[in-house]
């Protein structure tokens, strides 16, 4: 869910005028930056609108301040990863997102823009807010999803055991994360337990669940009641499905340990889910890539790709003739930049997302990817009904899923711990 709240300015400790007064403090610094009382002001009101909004009981004032806290905490240090590391969104991506938006709400641009404002959000700080929330999923695709390896053995053992469990059930899930720092001393280790254990005796007393993950959880959907939604049994953390699975609706877990820190887990609700019939959507696809290099940089090969996209536009050129010349795709370039029939989840995100806005006969704009830029065509698209390859790609996606969820928590935890922090919240 997309969170909301306005940024402010950073305001100087201390003003120059003659009998100035203190307007404004630093509650935390993070490596380089600072977070001010102010901006922890604004987020924790965001938050208080948004428990309201789903009528969650608000936590302790003191209680939400230290948790909004290290929300921003971790927002600031991806947003530092992201930017040291190249990822950029620029004004003509950022009005394209928007634009998606505003269209799936079913709205003009304008009529969105009244509507925010109606809600007292302000567009331009919206605006770059969506801009970080992009900056912050391509950092998770980069770091995490695109590391993560699914083999062809992992893939047969995980359809075995689907052809000798072919019981499909799915669960509603809400979850609390105690994070725990990677090399914690058991001390430490003792008091994430113990909070955990704090957790689970307020949840079996009757308290209302959201509201404890509000006060307690330290995962990233803390304030949406952590709650996972729908998932199937198979796409689930083994640790989660593990439990889950003698689990009744409205039972809470144990705390259960993982890498990252102690969950527990409360079950909502259970039901039986019916195998997908839908036939898989096939795109069949080319493209020229300009890797970048020592010798060329992220500018020279947007550029590259940009004049041989305006060649092809303007009838001067023909795509496979220049694929062959100048991809540095060596397999598809012999076939005139072809990738032949490819199916969801066989490309990286980037790439898959542009090929998924494009119209068969459609050139896209110049695509990054973390192999260079691309310049991709939409061939054609069929819908394929191959059981046995939509068994084997469902099977990829849920393995990636599950693989996914945990190793995005260890992740956030090492970034985490990685990062120089100093807490100032204390100091009146």
């Amino acid at each position: 869910m997309h969170r909301m709240f306005v940024a402010v300015l950073f305001v100087p400790l201390f003003a120059l005028a003659q009998g100035a007064q203190l307007v404004d403090r630093i509650v935390a610094v993070v490596n380089k930056e600072v977070i001010t009382l102010s901006e922890l002001g604004v987020a924790v009101a965001s938050a208080e609108r948004q428990l309201r909004r789903q009528g969650t009981a608000l936590p302790d004032r003191a209680v939400l301040e230290r948790q909004i806290l290290e929300r921003l905490i971790l927002d600031k240090a991806q947003l530092q990863r992201a930017r040291d590391t190249g990822i950029r969104i620029d004004e003509l991506q950022l009005d394209r997102a928007v634009q998606r938006i505003a269209d799936n709400n079913k709205m003009t641009l304008a009529d969105f823009r009244r509507a925010l404002e109606r809600d007292r959000v302000a567009f331009d700080a919206w605006r770059e807010e969506l801009r970080e929330q992009i900056m912050l999923t391509r950092l998770r695709e980069r770091d995490v999803d695109d590391k993560i390896q699914v083999n062809d053995s992992e893939i047969e053992l995980f359809m075995a055991a689907l052809k000798a469990n072919p019981e499909r059930l799915e669960y509603n899930v809400s979850h609390i994360l105690v994070r725990v720092p990677e090399q914690a001393t058991p001390e430490r280790i003792e008091e994430a337990r113990a909070r955990a254990q704090k957790a689970l005796a307020e949840a079996r007393a009757g308290g209302d669940f959201a509201n404890i993950v509000a006060a307690y959880s330290d995962a990233p959907d803390a304030l949406q009641g952590g709650n996972l939604g729908w998932r199937a049994h198979e796409r689930l953390p083994e640790l989660f499905a593990s439990a889950l699975s003698s689990m009744k609706p409205g039972e809470v877990s144990e705390p259960l340990r993982s890498p990252a820190g102690f969950h527990v887990v409360k079950l909502l609700e259970r039901r039986e889910g019916g195998a997908a019939a839908a036939p898989v959507i096939q795109t069949r696809v080319r493209h020229i890539l300009v890797r970048t290099s020592e010798i060329v940089s992220e500018n020279e090969a947007r550029r590259r790709i940009a004049d041989l996209r305006e060649r092809i536009l303007n009838g001067n050129a023909d795509f496979g003739a220049l694929a062959r010349a100048n991809s540095d795709d060596a397999t598809s370039a012999a076939r005139g930049g072809e990738l032949d029939w490819i199916y969801p989840g066989d490309t990286v995100p980037d790439f898959e997302r542009a090929l998924q806005e494009l119209q068969p006969g459609t050139l896209s704009q110049p695509v990054k990817t973390p192999f260079g830029y691309h310049l991709i065509e939409v061939l054609e698209r069929r819908a394929a009904d191959v059981s046995q390859e939509r068994r084997r790609l469902e099977a990829r996606k849920a393995l990636r899923d599950r693989k996914s969820e945990e190793a995005y928590l260890e992740w956030l935890r090492q970034l985490r711990d990685q990062a120089y922090v100093e807490l100032r919240l204390e100091e009146r």
